[in-house]
């Protein structure tokens, strides 16, 4: 999302209890003075350096996933490149801010207030009297009223992605004057800040046919700091140069190229002098930090190797090595001695290769943060064994969140919380700690409520030909998958995003550390065998001085005095004859490294309450569509974006599906089909008041609900890595933040080497 001074924060756990048969969660505990939202884990990245010392020029050379298929962030294809040319170069109402809260846009809204509330609510934007179009237009109520006209929902003809907020608003007029804007809403609306970010010219939201076709490719009109000069689809770059027309602070680059270059081809292009800034792999990164520390002034080569260890000699060969190699090459034995002569000298060359790789990489650094994204675990609730809410809670109590966070961050140095919340991030202002509605980490309490569902060690399994276990589909390719697991191949950051299965097949895993060993279990396999297992199956605090025999939700619990079966851990669970087996559906492609780390360290969490698990690997173009979205899997791994406006942005996401009119099952974007009527209930009072305190209070309300339902766990945010060029300013890892694209540049050649050394991040009080 590394803010410095991370400090305690109050854990908010929701006191559930047992009232005639119905699941009640009070209101969240509240007396005291620590706000639950906390601060960001990690703070931005960026070399942040005033204006003043900054040259004026120069091109930025950006890495990106993809050049976009259109340019309108409202369209169902629109993605992250989509996003970051729409920051750069249309107006923003608001922008986020270091702790994902939205902010103002000064250079765009002078002011923008409820002015009532009765009989309808109203707000009146004070446009800045500055802002214009490139096309010398103002910016004013006409380009406000056809965005609302083509989002509203109200004319299939536009083929818009969303609509929500646009459809609660009735009209949309000049206010007392050009720079005023005035807009009526139906309903209430909690999110109205969502709304009119990015803005479009009238131009491309007029119509259908300019809205459908006229933003795919080029945006003929824009209002920010930059503006698009080219989309170029075989050179795969998307160019953008200063709007001449900019009323703001001048852009101190002449131009941005954003260039769509796949992860694992980036470290050959910083290399090659071809980047100046790209979101990297761990191993990428290690090779950055080594090439960019201290090093021996007389032979050039690194003093300190990742993580602060002494670096290897040559090829990482030992003093020893290197005497033997020398004794051979000038030995008796002649044949032997040819060889090694023949093997230093290749030896030599690789050598001479790898000073000038970490020659070129030494001009850059590491910038490191959180994204504001969590990665979590999904259980499809439509149908099988998860579909009884007993056996949901048991598994997700079965995982120890704060291990696989471990396994994934601490490796990069990275703070190592879990994630707490469904509906946002620390440091966001919904943020609190639901998990307590569910309950601790407990083995024992866990196979108890499968013993509550029927699920027992040791029962007869019947097997007709062809019939799998229950809640596993067929794998054809079981011999493929179990080879695949053998082999951890790097990626992106081990998670999946939705809606980015197609755009970012090529990527490497940020995250996997499988090729060093660093990370090849996912973590310190010793300090997870130090924990006792009685330490986890018991109602004893932890050392952390949490008591995991108390506080989850009503049902979160087999009822009292249910016994837990005597060696339930050591055999796998079944129930009418049929063994209680998981399909854990995975991506293969090569960004999948650390995700199937973390599948197997969850694996073997299961394992220990007698469930069992079948990773099936599916290619990555069909991983979302034909397996998350269409419901075929029982356990799945991705990741969700935190959102600024959770009571609209993340509704459809924990909606009670409702079933359509042709018979079928309407999840929206519910991909684990698991949602109930008071959920929905919550978000839509959060998303209907205007008292942003009560909205928080209800969106965690929401939220505890969602934890005790268990369809999905939160496990962590999404690490951020980020190799940019050492002369780069006020770019890198941004966090929460929107990017300040006219503040980028290069330092003057006087003000270079005077960054301040960051401090250390924090680590997570307990």
């Amino acid at each position: 999302m590394s803010h410095v001074g991370v400090g305690p924060r109050a854990v908010m756990r929701a006191v559930a209890f047992l009232t005639t048969g119905v699941l009640a969660v009070p209101a969240l505990a509240g007396c005291t003075s620590e706000d639950p939202a906390g601060k960001p884990l990690a703070e931005q990245d960026v070399a942040a350096a005033a204006r003043a010392r900054i040259s004026d020029g120069g091109t930025l050379r950006w890495a990106v996933d993809s050049v976009p298929d259109t340019l309108n962030a409202f369209q169902s294809d629109a993605d992250a490149t989509t996003t970051r040319v729409a920051q750069a170069v249309l107006p923003s109402m608001y922008r986020m801010d270091e702790t994902g809260s939205p902010v103002r846009n000064p250079d765009y809204l002078e002011s923008a207030e409820v002015v009532d509330t009765e009989p309808k609510q109203v707000v009146v934007y004070k446009l800045n009297q500055q802002a214009v179009w490139s096309d010398g237009r103002e910016i004013g109520a006409a380009d406000f009223a056809a965005q609302w006209r083509a989002l509203s929902g109200k004319d299939s003809a536009y083929w818009t992605a969303r609509n929500a907020g646009y459809d609660r608003i009735e009209k949309v007029e000049r206010g007392a004057n050009d720079l005023e804007v005035k807009v009526t809403f139906s309903r209430p609306y909690a999110d109205w800040k969502a709304l009119f970010t990015p803005l479009y010219p009238k131009d491309v939201t007029g119509t259908p046919d300019a809205f459908n076709d006229g933003a795919r490719r080029a945006l003929k009109v824009s209002a920010g700091p930059f503006a698009v000069k080219k989309v170029d689809t075989k050179g795969d770059q998307v160019v953008l140069t200063g709007n001449p027309r900019w009323w703001g602070e001048p852009a101190k680059l002449d131009e941005i190229v954003l260039r769509a270059v796949p992860r694992d081809e980036r470290v050959s292009e910083l290399v090659a002098g071809k980047l100046d800034l790209a979101e990297i792999d761990p191993e990428t990164a290690d090779e950055v930090t080594l090439a960019a520390g201290p090093r021996d002034p007389a032979t050039g080569t690194p003093l300190m190797g990742p993580g602060g260890t002494p670096a290897a000699g040559p090829q990482g060969r030992s003093a020893a090595e290197a005497l033997r190699s020398w004794a051979i090459a000038n030995g008796s034995d002649e044949e032997a001695a040819e060889e090694e002569v023949l093997a230093r000298e290749e030896r030599g060359e690789a050598e001479a290769k790898a000073r000038r790789r970490q020659q070129a990489l030494s001009g850059f650094e590491l910038r490191k943060s959180l994204e504001p994204a969590y990665t979590q675990l999904a259980l499809n609730g439509a149908e099988g064994p998860l579909a009884d809410e007993r056996v949901r809670r048991a598994v997700a109590r079965a995982l120890d969140r704060e291990e696989l966070a471990e396994a994934v961050l601490k490796p990069l140095g990275l703070p190592a919380e879990p994630v707490g919340s469904h509906l946002a991030l620390s440091g966001q202002p919904a943020y609190a700690d639901g998990s307590g509605a569910l309950g601790e980490q407990n083995a024992k309490e866990a196979r108890a409520l499968l013993a509550d569902a029927g699920w027992v060690p040791g029962g007869p399994v019947k097997k007709k030909d062809g019939e799998e276990a229950a809640g596993a589909e067929k794998d054809e390719n079981k011999d493929e998958d179990k080879k695949d697991e053998e082999k951890s191949e790097g990626g992106d950051d081990g998670t999946y995003i939705v809606g980015e299965d197609d755009k970012n097949k090529d990527d490497k895993n940020k995250d996997d550390k499988n090729k060093d060993g660093k990370n090849d279990d996912g973590g310190n396999d010793d300090a997870g065998d130090a924990k006792d297992g009685a330490d986890r199956e018991s109602g004893e605090k932890h050392s952390s001085g949490k008591n995991t025999a108390q506080g989850g939700a009503p049902g979160a619990y087999a009822p009292k005095g249910t016994a837990a079966p005597a060696g339930a851990a050591a055999a796998p669970l079944a129930k009418d004859g049929k063994e209680l087996t998981l399909r854990f559906v995975l991506p293969s492609g090569p960004g999948s490294g650390t995700l199937r780390t973390v599948a197997d360290r969850i694996t073997d969490m299961l394992k220990e309450i007698g469930i069992g698990t079948r990773i099936t690997k599916v290619p990555d173009e069909s991983y979302f569509k034909d397996h998350i979205a269409a419901g075929e899997y029982d356990l799945a791994l991705y990741s969700w974006p935190a959102s600024a406006f959770p009571a609209t942005d993340a509704r459809p996401i924990y909606a009670k599906p409702v079933p359509a009119a042709d018979g079928s099952l309407n999840v929206a974007q519910n991909y684990t089909r698991v949602g109930t009527d008071q959920v929905d209930q919550l978000f839509d009072r959060a998303l209907a008041t205007l008292d942003q305190k009560e909205s928080r209070d209800l969106l965690r309300k929401a939220d505890s609900r969602i934890w005790a339902a268990a369809g999905s766990v939160p496990l962590y945010q999404r690490p951020q890595l980020t190799a940019a060029r050492k002369n780069l300013a006020n770019a890198g890892a941004f966090g929460f933040g929107t990017p300040v694209y006219e503040d980028m540049g290069f330092l003057k050649k006087g003000a270079q080497g005077s960054r301040p050394t960051a401090p250390a991040s924090p680590s997570p009080s307990s």
